[in-house]
C-alpha cells in the first residue's frame, strides 16, 4: 500500500503539490479566524460592592463599612465565599458565586442585601455595585500631581481639592470614553463641595 502511494505521488507530483498548497492555504485561512487568548478568562461568577468613604481610615472602613456589608452577604443562594479590601476612603467587597450562576440573578440578590444594609452604614456613605466585568481586567493605577512651581490662574499653588477636581471633571470623563474601560475609581484628594446656608434675617418684626 505504501509503495502504491509513493508511486502515485511520483507520477502525479504536480497534483500532489497543488493539494499541499490548497491544504496550506486552508490552514492559513483558519488560523486567521481562530480566537487566540494568551490568558484564558477563568473568572468565576462574582459581584463587587464598592463604597466610597471620604476621610475614613482603613480601620474605620473595615469596622464600620466592610464588616457590615460582608456579614449581610452571608446565606445567599449559591454563595461560595466573600473577600474584602479596605483602604483609605474605599471599601470593596467581592461576593463569589458557584459556577453556572446567572450573573444578573447574582447581582439582584446582592442588590437586595445592599439595600437592606444601607440603614446601618454611616450617614453620607455611597454604596454601589461594580460593573459586569472579568477578574482578569487590566488594572492601571495613576496619580495626578502638579509640577514643581505650577500655579493656578490666580497665582495660587494647586491644592488637593484642585487635583481631585481635575481628576473628576477632566481626566475621568475622557478615560471612560476609551474602548475597554468599564470603570474609573478615584481615591484620595478632597472633593469640592458647595454648601448653601440660609441667612437668618428679621423682616417687619418677624424672624426669618
Amino acid at each position: 500500500m505504501i509503495d502504491g502511494i509513493l508511486s502515485f505521488s511520483v507520477r502525479q507530483r504536480w497534483l500532489v503539490m497543488i493539494g499541499v498548497l490548497l491544504m496550506a492555504g486552508l490552514g492559513v485561512w483558519n488560523f486567521t479566524r481562530l480566537p487566540i487568548d494568551a490568558v484564558p478568562d477563568i473568572t468565576n461568577v462574582q459581584v463587587q460592592i464598592n463604597t466610597n468613604a471620604p476621610g475614613y481610615s482603613p480601620l474605620e472602613v473595615e469596622q464600620r463599612i466592610t464588616f457590615p456589608i460582608e456579614t449581610a452577604m452571608g446565606g445567599l443562594p449559591n454563595l461560595v465565599n466573600t473577600r474584602s479590601l479596605s483602604r483609605y476612603g474605599l471599601s470593596q467587597v467581592t461576593v463569589v458565586f458557584k459556577d453556572g450562576t446567572d450573573i444578573y440573578f447574582a447581582r439582584q440578590l446582592v442588590n437586595e442585601r445592599v439595600q437592606r444594609v444601607k440603614d446601618v452604614l454611616p450617614t453620607g456613605i455611597e454604596t454601589a455595585m461594580g460593573p459586569v466585568s472579568t477578574g482578569l481586567g487590566e488594572i492601571y493605577l495613576f496619580t495626578v500631581e502638579a509640577k514643581a512651581g505650577a500655579k493656578r490662574a490666580d497665582g495660587q499653588a494647586y491644592s488637593p481639592t484642585d487635583l481631585r477636581t481635575i481628576q473628576d471633571w477632566i481626566i475621568k470623563p475622557q478615560l471612560r470614553n476609551v474602548s475597554g474601560v468599564v470603570e474609573v475609581n478615584t481615591i484620595g484628594g478632597f472633593e469640592k463641595q458647595f454648601h448653601v446656608l440660609p441667612e437668618s434675617r428679621s423682616v417687619d418684626g418677624l424672624q426669618a
